[in-house]
């Protein structure tokens, strides 16, 4: 085939979306410094860089975020040639992470698009390693609210999704359509419920509906991703709101049908869970820190009960309910034996009689159990409660998680 015979596409290039933009200069004192060094750090050396995703919703909020996250132009290796405090990380997603004192993170990802039909055809493409433009990257993420970018420089909000709107009205929209975007990723049904919870945001229909109609897709996500969004929830202080959330989509029946059952029930240890939530929600916002292995006990107590209630052997019943649990959420072996004591350990506690149990590890999260369980219960905390010594510090700090390499 010649040159002149070869087929030409003659179709216009596809037009760049225009966004909306909106002149929002956020003061400095308000962002993160080392967030502020990376924009600065990218724009000189003629990179484009915007903060992106929940650091921006946040602070659009007025809230203070958790993480800042940064979207360039930047290729990962040429971000790594400007920073030496940077290792870039991940196969199947390669981004940056920039490194600053304390443990920080930022981190720096290239803007992405989703592949075409070709891309999509080629099986040595990884689908997040296709590299794009601000309008294509924005268009990938979950939910409008987490599609903003901000320009520090301009002081601009930059939306191509309709986020800002969604943030004046209070509502989670998610970017594209609900059905397929579910499909592609169920755990997104859990960070749906998530954000809902969390910024007491109602939930575009559109979106509810698709999540009702794919709440049965969670049984084939990852184990240890259902576990982590789940335990977020309960760390969340919005707990009773999510675990609600969760039951009046039918999502709670896919993912804890132990639980639904004696919320359906409609019995008195449904009201019961809802104030231990709440008793966890009221007194994590006062300042008490709570391991995992205790919001999760406080979650599954009833269940656990009824199991281990009038057994000889309570370990071996144990292990026998958690075996359908681990299946699902890939609890590792370290919580679900600390769950067993914690739980074990309420019948004395009730008795008052505690005998060398305060001189056991885990004798501070049970207590913090006893507390929930009163609490939700209306009885007042025993004496020997107020006396003990300081209770447990919660969990290790935990690291950002990085990408699978």
């Amino acid at each position: 085939m010649t040159i002149h015979e070869m087929k030409v596409d003659s179709s216009p290039a596809p037009e760049i979306p225009e966004p909306d933009v909106y002149e929002h200069p956020l003061p400095e004192d308000r962002l993160d410094a080392d967030a502020v060094k990376v924009l600065r750090r990218l724009t000189r050396n003629d990179h484009v860089a915007f903060l992106v995703g929940g650091g921006v919703r946040d602070l659009l909020l007025g809230r203070r975020p958790k993480d800042y996250d940064v979207a360039t132009s930047a290729r990962p290796q040429e971000v790594r040639a400007l920073f030496r405090n940077c290792r870039v990380i991940g196969r199947r997603f390669r981004l940056a992470h920039i490194l600053f004192s304390g443990g920080k993170v930022i981190e720096t990802a290239t803007f992405r698009r989703d592949p075409s039909e070709d891309d999509a055809a080629d099986p040595l493409i990884r689908r997040d390693n296709v590299f794009g433009e601000p309008h294509e990257d924005a268009v990938r993420r979950d939910f409008t609210i987490n599609g903003l970018f901000y320009d520090l420089n301009r002081g601009e909000v930059i939306d191509y999704v309709g986020g800002v709107s969604d943030l004046e009205h209070g509502i989670l929209r998610m970017i594209g359509d609900p059905n397929r975007r579910l499909q592609e990723d169920p755990v997104r049904i859990l960070r749906a419920i998530k954000f809902s919870a969390r910024l007491d945001f109602g939930i575009d229909p559109s979106l509810y509906d698709a999540i009702v109609r794919h709440r049965a897709d969670l049984r084939r996500a990852a184990p240890p991703r259902v576990l982590e969004e789940i335990l977020r929830f309960l760390r969340s202080r919005v707990a009773h709101r999510s675990f609600y959330l969760m039951w009046d989509t039918g999502v709670l029946a896919q993912v804890l049908p132990e639980v639904a059952a004696f919320v359906e029930d409609e019995s008195p240890a449904a009201d019961l869970l809802w104030g231990r939530l709440m008793a966890a929600d009221r007194m994590a916002a006062a300042g008490e820190n709570f391991s995992d292995a205790v919001l999760l006990a406080a979650l599954l107590y009833d269940p656990i009960l009824e199991w281990i209630e009038d057994s000889p052997d309570p370990s071996k019943r144990f292990e026998a309910f958690f075996e359908d649990v681990t299946e699902r959420l890939s609890v590792p072996r370290r919580m679900k034996d600390q769950v067993r004591s914690i739980v074990v350990a309420q019948r004395r506690l009730d008795s008052g009689k505690l005998g060398s149990l305060p001189r056991r590890d885990f004798f501070g999260e049970a207590a913090q159990l006893f507390a929930l369980r009163a609490t939700a219960e209306g009885r007042a905390l025993p004496k020997w409660y107020t006396e003990q010594e300081p209770r447990p510090k919660g969990n290790k700090p935990r690291r950002r998680r990085s990408p699978r390499r």
